[in-house]
């Protein structure tokens, strides 16, 4: 059986580090890192998600703003709150919970974010930061996450073919350009790619972000490989009620695979912590200080 891979242990031991460091960088600078989320709509899962991160950046030592605002905000209010932020000295980190409504341009709102508070890593410029392997680009969360546990389980990537199932702005690419600078040889593929089963057994690392629940068989993967699930997934039970999956069918796949993350409890939980690690470098940058 695969080593099980624990996201909710890996995000505890970064969450206890930058809570450490919080502390100094307030004792020694008088700097509180501050994060601000905006939420558009009422969405109960997006509602959830960020009360999770508030709650966390508070445990954390950090400062924490949640703007809340009904469904039919239109794009000229959104525009205008992010301006307030960029200006307010105190935030360190600007994060717009998506999805937005659909009459709001997604693209538009995250590139109204200054590049330096940017801590979920999606404007325009931190991407191309990101694409040409600069130390200066704000990582996105869940790759960031992704990347940390790959690291901490294998050691070196380096030669490793990784195969990336899934092509989103949000997680697959970004991955793909996180395993490009380890040196990895790296396979993008998704949904429609042809033979897709033969290029996932190639597969020494295997991310899987392709929002389809369970695809991933067992003897899809290659024996001993890393797998790593981006997927959740909320499918029905038998007999009645829901529960969370992901991308992979986790059952056949921990047979065959040399460790997995699982779902719920994986990849999930970093999510989180990454957010808090780029606001806390953000915080540290933006005032000129190095990092502790």
């Amino acid at each position: 059986m695969a080593t099980i891979i624990s996201g909710l242990d890996y995000s505890q031991i970064q969450r206890d580090s930058i809570k450490a460091r919080v502390t100094k960088l307030r004792q020694k600078h008088s700097v509180i890192p501050g994060l601000a989320v905006i939420l558009v709509g009422e969405d109960p899962a997006s509602q959830v998600y960020v009360r999770n991160k508030a709650k966390q950046t508070l445990e954390v030592g950090m400062k924490s703003v949640e703007h809340l605002l009904p469904k039919d905000t239109d794009e000229a209010t959104l525009v205008a709150l992010i301006e307030d932020l960029n200006q307010d000295q105190s935030i360190h980190g600007i994060l717009v919970q998506l999805p937005l409504p659909d009459h709001i341009d997604e693209a538009l709102i995250i590139n109204s974010i200054q590049v330096k508070k940017d801590v979920d890593g999606f404007h325009l410029t931190n991407i191309g930061l990101l694409s040409t392997g600069s130390k200066k680009a704000i990582i996105p969360c869940t790759p960031l996450g992704c990347m940390m546990m790959l690291k901490d389980q294998m050691g070196s990537l380096s030669g490793k073919k990784a195969v990336v199932v899934g092509r989103s702005n949000i997680v697959g690419k970004p991955m793909a350009a996180l395993l490009v600078k380890e040196s990895c040889t790296v396979t993008i593929t998704h949904s429609r790619t042809k033979n897709l089963e033969q290029e996932c057994r190639q597969a020494d690392i295997l991310v899987a972000a392709v929002g389809r629940p369970e695809m991933i068989k067992g003897d899809w993967i290659k024996p001993g490989a890393t797998v790593i699930d981006v997927g959740i997934n909320r499918i029905d039970k038998e007999g009645g009620g829901t529960k969370l999956v992901g991308d992979v069918e986790f059952a056949s796949a921990s047979k065959v695979a040399a460790a997995i993350t699982p779902v719920p409890g994986g990849v999930g939980p970093m999510t989180i912590a990454c957010l808090l690690e780029n606001t806390y470098q953000q915080a540290c940058r933006i005032n000129g200080i190095a990092e502790f």
